[in-house]
């Protein structure tokens, strides 16, 4: 008798749904089906879902081991790639948080989110700029910070502690143990542990050592390259965007990742932001303003954001 998924679960009455379980399945699938733990995954799908559903179920999934390597464009980055059952559990996770996150998310953070992407997100920049300008016609100027390596500084303690708090407030279903018991997992996995390193050693020469989570300070880190790095990043930041828009009442302010700008008329009020950015990032989330990437300039200067140059009347790649 052919062995069916669903059939096999309902029997069971197991923890995790597996119609979500295959639909997570699903997109990991379309995004990476000629990768060889794909398809390896793939030959066998339905036995490998029901071994992963069963050990999620009954507390023994662990995360198993990343491949590490470089990539150099568009600018050197050290990326984990998870093995692909992890990255169906990723995938299953943030279907669930996703619209937790979504109800808190302020409307310009554009990082890995349905619709909010960089294009937007350099439109919106524009936007801003033509109407803090009166389009064009009034000063006004363009304040750009970066966080100094954000990823591999985000402090796991922190992160966890307040998806726990989102998740025992807001989060209704059934599996709202699981889903917390997986978070945990996943936020406090730290791949350099237990990686395999695809390339040479050489390649991470000339790689800042704040950029690699092979130097991450004592709980610290999420690794590049996972759907749940990417989304708990933004997540992690959700404070500071209402401490931006509320507490110090800024109009035009939009963020992708780490990087963030801010439009005002005045130069000197822009000015006044930095160390009130500064401290906050500090003393609420343990992060540092990059000391080298602080730009502050009259719009007519154009501003560089999300891949494009951005001045009146025009916008055009970075070359």
């Amino acid at each position: 008798m052919q062995f069916n998924l669903f059939t096999s679960f309902s029997e069971n009455k197991p923890k995790i749904d597996p119609g979500d379980l295959f639909e997570a399945y699903l997109l990991c699938r379309k995004n990476k089906r000629n990768t060889h733990n794909a398809l390896a995954f793939e030959v066998d799908y339905e036995h490998n879902l029901l071994r992963l559903a069963n050990e999620i179920n009954n507390g023994t999934y662990q995360p198993g081991r990343s491949i590490a390597f470089i990539v150099n464009n568009p600018v050197k980055r050290e990326i984990f790639a998870a093995d692909f059952r992890d990255r169906v559990v990723h995938h299953w996770l943030i279907a669930k948080l996703n619209p937790l996150f979504e109800r808190i998310f302020i409307n310009d953070s554009y990082a890995c989110r349905t619709g909010k992407g960089t294009h937007l997100g350099f439109k919106q920049l524009d936007g801003f700029i033509k109407s803090c300008s009166s389009d064009y016609k009034k000063d006004c100027y363009i304040l750009k910070l970066d966080i100094a390596g954000f990823f591999m500084h985000i402090k796991r303690k922190i992160l966890f502690n307040s998806l726990e708090k989102l998740i025992l407030k807001n989060y209704m279903a059934e599996d709202k143990s699981l889903v917390l018991e997986i978070c945990k997992i996943i936020v406090y996995n730290n791949p350099a542990q237990n990686c395999i390193i695809k390339g040479r050693k050489s390649d991470w020469a000339g790689l800042p050592k704040n950029k690699s989570l092979f130097h991450s300070p004592a709980g610290c880190g999420l690794p590049i390259g996972n759907l749940t790095s990417q989304v708990f990043a933004n997540f992690y930041l959700n404070p500071f965007d209402h401490f931006i828009k509320t507490t110090l009442n800024i109009r035009y302010y939009g963020r992708y990742v780490d990087d963030f700008v801010i439009i005002n008329n005045d130069k000197e009020f822009l000015k006044s932001l930095i160390p009130k950015i500064r401290s906050f990032l500090q003393n609420e989330l343990q992060l540092e303003l990059h000391p080298k990437k602080i730009y502050l300039q009259h719009f007519s200067k154009g501003v560089k954001f999300l891949g494009v140059v951005i001045k009146p009347h025009r916008i055009y790649p970075v070359g």
